[in-house]
């Protein structure tokens, strides 16, 4: 079944799982990995991590609007003492009115309340809560994903920086050993002070090549260190994507339909949306409650020695329906339906925005691959006329500014060939992240993967009472109905997984 789904090149989810196998085994041990800086820039990097903190918080809203399915409960206590030659007050046991100079009371009330009927809202309000989370995990996923599209793009810039500070470098102690040539052969009278003068130019030229290829690998290698947390090393060559792409655009833009995080995401802001329409609809039906409590008050008898104290239990059931509101809960209804439109409409551009991204991606990769091809054959050809005008140089067929000219066409096309592999691995990475497989589960599978829904689990039975889900059944009864969401997805949000 797995060779299956690796056959059909990410046309399901589990596809990209085979890239695991690449980054983990294409390199040496001693080298640092591709799947090395990933698996570090996944635990540390700080944009990231700011992500999690951010769904955590949303998880809590899930919890929040549980809880108005469940019981409140306070306690309120008064104490009073007053000092007064006229005081005259009402005996809190015998009515009566009494004079005395001092007076003390207390009071203590315990009220439970608990909501039974809300119309509908609360069942509203925690179907959006839900979808709430799930587009977190989705905006989760869309940040990793940059994330490690930023890891790739640094990875691969050091090494071509690399590569080219030494084509650079083996460029400058070429034209070293050419001028120092050019001045023997001018000593003897066989070229001159002009061959010698093209040499030293040409060298000069190289020199500041070099210090500014220098300098890029300095700043390629602060990048690196900004994204994945540590300035890189000795890194291996990264691994082929190749087997792990799709054959055809078809293909990507069929995954991406399922997997790419901005699509789900939006979808699941849809539903929210949705559900907050039936909420504010509820809100014009009618609301029940019940509210029990236990009182005590006590107090002096104002110039007696006795303490005079009572107690009282109070049971309130509370049926509320609003009849005017000044138009306030029909604003609230328009305003939550103009937001649910905005949601879908929000849904529809980020499928188009994901076609475009697919398609740009897509292109760049078939254009990079094809620059690829011709700047493999471009530096073997310079390769070869390099070699040819050196030797015919040496008998006279050639001059100098010819050995020069061809020497700078193969340094050119060296250059030319890094940036080219630099160009077609980033833009495979960015077709995976644009069809939502660019993860680091695919990516570093021995890195330790944090599951938001383990962070949900903490929480979401917080402050649970054993008949909240007869009150949430109950207060589904007439409640206004959420519109069908457009995935057809209906069913509780997902929880982590015992692990297996």
């Amino acid at each position: 079944m797995r060779k299956s789904r690796r056959a059909g090149l990410l046309a399901s989810v589990c596809s990209a799982g085979a890239l695991a196998a690449f980054l983990v085994a294409s390199a040496p041990a001693s080298a640092e990995t591709l799947a090395d800086a990933i698996a570090l820039a996944y635990q540390t990097n700080p944009t990231l991590q700011a992500q999690r903190a951010q769904l955590r918080a949303t998880d809590e809203n899930y919890v929040q609007a549980r809880a108005g399915l469940r019981p409140t409960a306070k306690v309120t206590a008064d104490y009073n003492y007053q000092n007064s030659e006229s005081l005259v007050q009402n005996d809190p046991v015998t009515g009566k009115q009494v004079v005395g100079p001092e007076a003390r009371s207390t009071d203590a009330t315990l009220s439970i309340t608990q909501t039974l009927y809300s119309g509908g809202a609360l069942g509203a309000g925690i179907r959006a809560a839900e979808a709430d989370v799930l587009s977190g995990r989705e905006q989760l996923r869309q940040v990793e994903s940059t994330v490690l599209q930023n890891v790739v793009s640094a990875y691969v810039s050091v090494r071509r920086d690399q590569q080219a500070l030494g084509i650079s470098q083996e460029n400058v102690n070429v034209l070293k050993r050419q001028l120092e040539e050019s001045k023997a052969r001018f000593e003897v009278g066989e070229i001159t002070r002009t061959d010698v003068a093209q040499s030293e130019a040409r060298l000069a030229a190289a020199q500041a090549s070099l210090s500014s290829a220098q300098a890029q690998l300095a700043i390629s290698r602060s990048t690196y260190a900004a994204v994945v947390g540590q300035n890189p090393g000795d890194l291996a060559a990264e691994p082929d994507l190749g087997h792990v792409l799709p054959a055809t655009v078809e293909q990507a833009f069929e995954t991406a339909e399922k997997r790419n995080p901005s699509i789900l995401s939006a979808d699941y802001a849809e539903q929210a949306a949705a559900a907050r329409v039936a909420a504010a609809k509820a809100q014009t039906r009618p609301t029940v409650s019940v509210r029990g409590g236990f009182g005590y008050a006590g107090a002096d008898s104002f110039g007696r020695s006795e303490w005079a104290d009572q107690r009282n239990i109070t049971g309130v059931v509370t049926a509320s329906v609003p009849l005017f509101t000044g138009g306030l809960y029909s604003s609230q209804i328009r305003q939550a339906a103009e937001r649910d439109n905005a949601a879908r409409i929000g849904l529809e551009g980020a499928k188009r925005q994901t076609v475009q991204q697919v398609s740009q991606a897509w292109n760049q990769l078939l254009a990079a691959r094809a620059n690829l091809i011709s700047n493999e054959q471009q530096v073997k050809a310079t390769e070869i006329a390099y070699e040819g005008t050196r030797q015919e140089n040496q008998v006279g067929l050639r001059t100098t500014l010819d050995v020069l000219n061809a020497e700078q066409e193969l340094r050119n096309a060296q250059l030319a060939l890094v940036n080219a592999r630099h160009d077609a691995y980033v833009a495979a990475a960015a077709v995976l992240s644009a069809m939502g497989s660019l993860e680091a589960r695919y990516l570093a599978a021995d890195a330790p993967l944090y599951d938001p829904a383990k962070s949900f689990n903490k929480v979401r039975r917080s402050g649970a009472v054993p008949w909240e889900g007869a009150v949430q059944a109950l207060d589904s009864v007439g409640a206004p109905a959420i519109r069908a969401r457009p995935t057809g997805v209906d069913q509780p949000i997902p929880t982590a997984k015992a692990p297996q």
